[in-house]
């Protein structure tokens, strides 16, 4: 995928990071074992899909700012590797430009 491609699924998937993190902002204190909708993080045109995960697990993903969570399937081997595979979601971590567009435009940093 040429550079200016991957600074665009770089930017459409930290949107979705953005709205998964007002997700995780509105969680009631207690509710950290029970399973939420989180956006898919995919980089897909028109993707609306949700993931189930708890806060905990979330968090430990987005402990990593390279780190995206989405359904099996739409990950983009272009641009991005993943690090974990299990049967509900996979965890991708952005390679070159788009991982450096991915750490840029994390609000958590």
């Amino acid at each position: 995928m040429e550079h200016e491609g991957q600074r665009r699924v770089a930017a459409n998937e930290a949107l979705f990071r953005e709205v998964n993190e007002g997700i995780q902002r509105g969680q009631w204190p207690g509710d950290d074992a029970q399973p939420f909708g989180y956006r898919c993080e995919c980089g897909r045109l028109g993707c609306n899909a949700l993931v189930a995960l708890t806060p905990q697990e979330y968090e430990r993903i987005r402990a990593h700012p390279r780190r995206f969570v989405m359904l099996p399937g739409h990950e983009l081997d272009d641009v991005e590797t993943v690090v974990e595979n299990t049967a509900g979601y996979v965890v991708v971590e952005k390679r070159a430009e788009a991982g450096r567009e991915a750490a840029a435009t994390d609000p958590r940093s």
